[in-house]
């Protein structure tokens, strides 16, 4: 296996550390809730992965994945997002003292017809915005975790990295959440739960990553699962304030379920293998095709 650049990893995860003490002395000093800052912050990782891919004579844009790639599995992934919203809240409504609430405005200050057609238009106008507005926020994360931090982690192996990738992108969320950002109610047991999510959503970031050839499909899936994931804590009612905000909600257990059985399910169809480089129709590929892929 080749060694990893701990060079080029040092100053990403330097970049990342210095963008989190910043965010809490500006929260500090301006004496607002860092979660007010969290928009500003979600670009620390672009920022970061720039640092590096710009500093580095062996590293292009392009090469850590910032192009369009294949677009069908661009769309797979918008569709993807969809599919694992939609199974989180069937299984968080599956949770004793979870209910199915259909009488809610899931989108506060937008009134919208009642029923079946109130709902698809709800999920029809998460996904304009989730793939357009929300991608481009979700863009400043991923071009870190799944555009050159993946590329850097590559040797380690498909499991492996999604591994690493996800506890760091859960720990980078810490600032916020113990701001009370998800899971107010629990800030503290929060970023646990926070890490424990994005290490479950990593394996299929990674897998639609490596089939687009693109880091923009993790911005898309990213985007849309954001901009949906409001559906399931506006219809899953529950009995409680944990039950609502550590299981009935997309970062809680029954997302973390959720992407769980996504990523056994590539398991068992067979993961890509990955080599160093980002897939590119010119050179080798980061995920090597398993038999009957195209």
């Amino acid at each position: 296996m080749t060694a990893l650049d701990r060079a080029r990893l040092g100053l990403f995860v330097g970049v990342l550390a210095a963008a989190a003490a910043v965010l809490v002395a500006v929260s500090t000093l301006a004496d607002v809730s860092p979660i007010v800052l969290a928009p500003a912050y979600m670009f620390s990782p672009l920022v970061a992965g720039l640092a590096v891919t710009l500093t580095s004579a062996d590293l292009s844009l392009s090469t850590v994945g910032l192009r369009v790639g294949r677009p069908r599995w661009l769309a797979a992934a918008v569709v993807s997002a969809l599919a694992l919203v939609g199974l989180t809240l069937a299984l968080a409504l599956a949770v004793p003292g979870i209910g199915l609430e259909t009488g809610v405005d899931p989108i506060p200050g937008l009134e919208l017809p009642g029923g079946l057609v109130g709902v698809a238009a709800a999920l029809a106008l998460a996904v304009a915005l989730g793939a357009t507005v929300n991608a481009v926020f979700a863009f400043g994360e991923e071009f870190g975790w799944r555009g050159y931090l993946l590329w850097e982690l590559a040797p380690l192996g498909f499991w492996k990295a999604s591994l690493a990738i996800g506890a760091l992108w859960g720990l980078w969320h810490a600032p916020v959440i113990a701001a009370g950002y998800n899971y107010p109610a629990f800030p503290i047991v929060g970023v646990g739960l926070m890490t424990a999510a994005c290490i479950a959503f990593s394996p299929v970031y990674t897998y639609l990553v490596v089939r687009a050839e693109s880091v923009l499909a993790a911005a898309l899936l990213h985007g849309v699962f954001n901009g949906s994931a409001g559906l399931v804590v506006a219809y899953a009612a529950a009995d409680g304030v944990a039950l609502a905000q550590l299981v009935a909600n997309p970062v809680g257990a029954a997302g973390i379920v959720a992407f769980g059985l996504a990523a056994l399910a590539i398991a068992a169809a067979g993961s890509p293998a990955l080599t160093e480089t980002f897939p590119d129709r010119g050179g080798s590929p980061l995920g090597g095709v398993t038999p009957g892929d195209d």
